[in-house]
């Protein structure tokens, strides 16, 4: 037989891809066959010679090429037991072994392929993978959830954190109704809860070790880890040094441990959480709330001319109002961040308090305010048990001058000398006070003497029993001696 005058074509067969176990091995590769037409001298042969070819399968997986195989079934058979160990290790999950399987059919004139060994190869190089749905928030997927039936239960689990399953059956009915019924008196409802970033999701495939279930979402979303760090309490430890080695303050350790205060004392080997949460999405609440609140009086101070200084009457006591007030309450993850006042309604108008004050001055009378008798100065000895004795007053030593004046209006009842006292005064305000001035180097006033608040009364001395230029300086409110640090304006 001559070659001659033989006519070489080339055809592109394009092959579709074929879907082998329950619609997934794909056939995802395009290849040229290469056909060969001998055309046979007529003057030869008055017949067609009809070539007998065979069929491999090519086998890849992710575009790496495995092997070839002669019967198409057993690539079946492997990526079902695949599927079928998967399906017993990850119960309740829809599980795909084929999903990165391509096979590439090809006709031969001799099938050559070691089978036994591209099988074994392609059981270690099958991927498992399972449908699942993304949990996304913003551009960044957070999570790998089983359906979006459990998407779901994440968002409403993360609300559930920060508010009762009640509060949302009654938002979502409140929902519906045109106009709410009005709130009662220490009432609270949830009107609104919202997400601080959208969660968004959709079907994908994962591999199955990496789908979580919906608690491990939501505390993914809460913290930004699934995990929760712990920390043991060695000997030593103490809250401050805990904080500080995971970067925490006290009180966020604190509010991390609910169980633990300020004075709590650690347990060596107590487990302590330290997990530093950043959550991917915080949880807003508002609520609106109805209370009742009292409204305080005014303090009015009327001036009556015709009495005295210092004396005052009750006009009227007073009484607080109340009123009742609507407010909106805004919370994130829990913590109250504002809280607004959205209506008042005054149900009971308060009263005053009016008290009339005296404002006539009688320069023998006392106004009951005490001013420094003294020119500045400081004390130097309280009253008080001091030296084995009790001092009945105060010391003023150092002024910027030593005169010394009347505390308040009154009549001098006494003028003269003491072994203890030495030179001093006693004033009767003649309003149930007198006072008392001592160690005097001078008197300069005499008994029946009427004085006006700050007017002199002699200089301060050293006389009696004295270790220095001061004044002894003494208030006595019905006969019994009081504190004048009590007292002095």
């Amino acid at each position: 037989m001559s070659s001659k005058g033989n006519k070489l074509d080339l055809n592109n067969l394009k092959l579709s891809l074929m879907n082998r176990h329950n619609g997934k091995l794909k056939m995802a590769a395009i290849f040229a066959l290469l056909v060969s037409t001998v055309t046979f001298n007529l003057g030869f042969a008055n017949e067609t010679d009809k070539e007998k070819f065979a069929k491999i399968y090519h086998v890849y997986v992710a575009n790496t090429y495995v092997g070839a195989v002669a019967d198409e079934a057993t690539i079946n058979e492997v990526v079902q037991q695949k599927e079928l160990e998967a399906s017993e290790q990850y119960e309740n999950l829809a599980i795909d072994a084929s999903a990165d399987l391509t096979i590439i059919p090809e006709q031969v004139f001799k099938v050559e392929a070691n089978e036994e060994q591209t099988l074994r190869d392609l059981q270690e190089a099958l991927t498992v993978q399972a449908q699942a749905y993304s949990l996304q928030v913003g551009e960044t997927v957070v999570a790998s959830l089983k359906d979006k039936a459990e998407f779901e239960a994440v968002i409403d689990g993360l609300k559930l954190q920060y508010v009762t399953q009640k509060q949302l059956n009654e938002l979502e009915n409140n929902s519906t109704n045109e106009s709410l019924p009005e709130l009662k008196k220490d009432e609270t409802r949830l009107i609104d809860v919202d997400l601080s970033a959208p969660i968004t999701g959709q079907e994908m495939l994962a591999k199955p070790a990496e789908i979580v279930s919906v608690q491990q979402a939501v505390q993914l979303l809460q913290t930004g880890s699934q995990q929760q760090e712990t920390y043991t309490v060695k000997a030593g430890d103490v809250l401050g040094s805990i904080a500080k080695a995971h970067h925490l303050t006290t009180a966020q350790l604190l509010s991390l441990n609910p169980s633990l205060t300020a004075d709590s004392v650690l347990q060596i080997d107590q487990q302590l959480n330290v997990t530093v949460e950043k959550p991917f999405v915080t949880v807003k609440a508002i609520y609106e709330k109805k209370k009742d609140e009292e409204i305080d009086f005014a303090k009015i101070v009327e001036e009556d001319e015709t009495m005295l200084k210092g004396e005052k009457v009750v006009k009227q006591e007073g009484s607080k109002g109340k009123k009742e007030v609507s407010y909106l309450i805004t919370e994130e993850n829990g913590v109250r961040t504002e809280r607004v006042q959205s209506a008042e309604n005054v149900l009971v108008e308060p009263e005053n308090r009016v008290v009339v004050v005296g404002t006539k001055v009688i320069p023998s009378i006392g106004t009951g305010t005490f001013a420094w008798p003294a020119f500045g100065g400081y004390i130097s000895s309280n009253m008080g048990h001091r030296w084995g004795r009790y001092h009945y007053g105060i010391d003023i030593a150092r002024p910027s001058n030593y005169t010394i004046k009347a505390s308040d209006n009154g009549v001098v009842k006494t003028a003269g000398t003491h072994s203890t006292y030495g030179n001093y005064v006693v004033i009767d305000h003649n309003n149930g006070f007198e006072t008392l001035y001592a160690h005097l180097s001078r008197i300069d006033v005499s008994v029946g003497q009427v004085l006006e608040q700050g007017s002199a009364l002699g200089q301060m001395g050293s006389t009696g029993r004295s270790t220095g230029t001061h004044l002894h300086f003494e208030i006595h409110k019905d006969g019994a001696e009081v504190n004048p640090l009590s007292y002095l304006n």
